[in-house]
């Protein structure tokens, strides 16, 4: 495969519609449990292939924040204390990929997460033309991930992910990305992470599973430098056709 190409091209298309999307679109989803890097990587690769990248997280705080169709309704259930419905979710995501740079392609990370919302995601799609190409999974030992989870700090402002030791910002407590500064979960200790691979497991590794029986899941080892996961996660990705 040619090198990695950074530079921008030469004039921006037109922006499509839902009618003019095609099958070699890059639209892709990308997995891996918590503490895999899938939000770093998601954004850097998104980049470079001049698509958006789509987060789940952000799009529930960013509804909320905004106090929209779907903000409106995610906050009601959250302040009852209760889970956000499936098919809610998965209209805030599809609205957000029927905007005109997410029709031109996109990469959904942290989404879906269970059964549920895969096959809603799929049947949304499907009413509109649209297909998931590739589902990526960054693939980590557990004992990796236990070592990133305990040391990781985020962005207050992008959500960009650090660590003390594998990843470090240049500068200690701000953002390489925006300037903004960064801070450490709460629960980001040891045993709070041992819980949260376990719900992975039990909720998401079965969505793994329904992607393999659909052909369209690809395994990329994350437990690598962090320019070599990208190179792996750019030559999986289905380009687009010259």
């Amino acid at each position: 495969m040619d090198a990695i190409r950074l530079s921008a091209p030469a004039s921006a298309p037109a922006a499509p519609t839902i009618a003019s999307v095609r099958d070699d679109r890059v639209q892709v989803v990308l997995m891996g449990p918590p503490g895999a890097g899938k939000g770093t990587q998601a954004g850097t690769v998104a980049d470079l292939v001049g698509v958006v990248h789509v987060a789940s997280g952000d799009l529930f705080r960013e509804s909320v924040k905004n106090g929209n169709e779907y903000g409106l309704q995610i906050k009601e259930y959250m302040d009852s204390g209760k889970l956000v419905p499936d098919d809610l979710t998965v209209k805030m995501v599809v609205a957000r990929l029927d905007e005109p740079d997410g029709l031109a392609g996109f990469i959904l990370d942290g989404f879906p997460r269970s059964l549920g919302q895969a096959r809603a995601l799929d049947e949304m799609l499907e009413r509109e033309g649209r297909r998931l190409e590739r589902v990526i999974n960054i693939d980590v030992p557990e004992e990796t991930l236990l070592a990133r989870l305990s040391g990781r700090w985020l962005c207050s402002e992008c959500h960009a992910s650090y660590h003390t030791v594998y990843n470090p910002p240049r500068v200690a407590g701000v953002c390489d990305r925006c300037g903004g500064a960064l801070y450490q979960r709460e629960d980001d200790t040891l045993e709070t992470a041992r819980d949260r691979l376990a719900v992975y497991r039990k909720e998401t590794v079965p969505v793994l599973d329904y992607y393999r029986d659909r052909g369209i899941l690809v395994d990329v080892d994350g437990d690598q430098p962090i320019d070599e996961v990208t190179r792996a996660l750019y030559d999986a990705l289905p380009l687009l056709s010259a």
